[in-house]
């Protein structure tokens, strides 16, 4: 370890190797600060972190951009990597009622019998009214359920919109802010070619590799960037904060830190060093964590990359097969699926251990895909993050804390934070970014 920390002090120490941070330390950076990254995973990346299939990188939970995530593609740009970006249509669907129905454009829309023709009408024009809506603060005191129910009708809100947000957010469905989901609405309906069709975006490689490709620019300027490496505490003298306490008890020293954790993880990081009120604003943002089951098959299950699941019967909230999208030639001709999960952590299928989760899940897959066969899956993998998703309830923009903290050189960038918008990495860089030139500014 000691190696690793090759000088005394550094401008700045970021706690946590997510996109955030990543953009945090590459602005510093490119701007002659030293920075080090400390992360505790074997990898930077966070959740867009990847594991090997068929020597290919894959994302442990599923990644795409939408066409209009520009600050994203900005920063691939610096780094000359814009050759590995591709953008492909995609097939959008939904499973209802035992039926598949493919939702990938507005004349799709105008085929979806399961709801009455006027229903399909009054829906597709509720997503042009969303995109209407200026101010979101004028949203903020409704939840997502009270403006759908307003925007698209009763029907259309059991049928479409219920199960989504209930297989998504389960018992805190209820808690979701319409800004939430205006925004999905807004970025959605923003990433279509002139057919209608939805495109997305890719890193040829996977996310991962930019990740790390991210991380070399760091080091390349003359910064470090420490994996499997624990922060414990927020070390401070003063008032102020003098670096980071590292879990084996060595110390980085920087004259700011930057935690780009989970408001919980930065809490525990900051106690006994600011007030508890402060302590008690970052646990008060609520998480849902996320369970992946990845399958590798040796053949497809369906020609649609993004199933949504319109049956509660169903565990997962989607399946994501992800060669429908990225084809299979990358990873070996093989097929690529994902079944995501968002839940608390004392939920019994987060609690289920891998050969177990997969287990339960056969059956189910089975109802939808009535020929699929257990001799069909190559190999199986499960992720999970206990902080995958934040809760984003009424009025959230009053409760999530901004970038500052009680100590003056102490900050925090996260995906919390990016309200109105939604998690993502082209927020995450935008927000780290952003950080950066406020830490910069005289």
């Amino acid at each position: 370890m000691q190696q690793d920390i090759e000088q005394s002090s550094f401008h700045t120490a970021v706690v946590g190797g997510g996109f955030a941070g990543l953009a945090v330390a590459y602005e510093l950076a490119k701007a002659g600060k030293s920075v080090v990254v400390v992360e505790a995973d074997s990898q930077v990346g966070g959740l867009a972190g990847g594991f090997n299939v068929e020597q290919q990188t894959l994302e442990k939970f599923y990644h795409h951009w939408f066409n209009n995530d520009l600050d994203i593609m900005r920063i691939i740009s610096e780094l000359g990597e814009e050759d590995k970006v591709v953008l492909r249509p995609t097939r959008t669907g939904m499973y209802y009622s035992n039926q598949f129905f493919r939702l990938s454009t507005p004349l799709d829309l105008l085929r979806f019998n399961a709801l009455p023709f006027h229903d399909r009408i009054r829906l597709g024009i509720a997503v042009l009214r969303a995109k209407r809506v200026k101010d979101w603060k004028t949203l903020e005191s409704l939840t997502a359920k009270e403006w759908l129910i307003k925007l698209c009708g009763q029907r259309a809100y059991h049928v479409v919109w219920d199960p989504l947000l209930v297989g998504k957010f389960g018992s805190v469905a209820n808690d979701i802010s319409a800004v939430w989901f205006w925004k999905k609405l807004v970025l959605r309906g923003g990433s279509r070619s002139s057919s209608g069709d939805e495109v997305l975006a890719y890193f040829r490689g996977g996310f991962a590799a930019l990740a790390e490709r991210l991380a070399a620019e760091i080091v390349r300027l003359g910064g470090r960037v420490m994996v499997s490496t624990t922060a414990r505490k927020v070390l401070t003298s003063d008032g102020k904060a003098t670096g980071v306490e590292l879990a084996d008890g060595e110390v980085v020293r920087s004259d700011n830190v930057v935690l780009s954790t989970a408001f919980p993880i930065s809490a525990d990081l900051l106690e006994g060093s600011v007030p508890e009120t402060f302590l008690s604003q970052l646990r008060r943002i609520r998480y849902l964590a996320n369970v992946c089951l990845v399958l590798t098959l040796d053949r497809s299950l369906s020609d649609t990359y993004w199933l949504n699941v319109n049956d509660p019967g169903f565990p997962y909230v989607g399946v994501i097969e992800h060669t429908n999208f990225e084809p299979p030639s990358s990873y070996g001709g093989r097929h690529i699926v994902y079944l995501s999960k968002y839940l608390p952590t004392d939920h019994p299928m987060y609690n289920m251990d891998d050969d177990a989760l997969v287990e339960f899940s056969l059956p189910h897959l089975k109802k939808m895909f009535p020929e699929f066969d257990k001799t069909w899956i190559v190999d199986a993998h499960v992720w999970k993050a206990d902080y995958a998703q934040p809760i984003a309830e009424r009025f959230y923009s009053s409760l999530v804390p901004g970038n500052n903290t009680p100590l003056a050189n102490v900050y925090l960038t996260s995906m919390a934070q990016v309200y109105p918008e939604d998690r993502g990495t082209n927020y995450a860089v935008k927000e780290g970014r952003r950080l950066a030139k406020m830490m910069l500014e005289p």
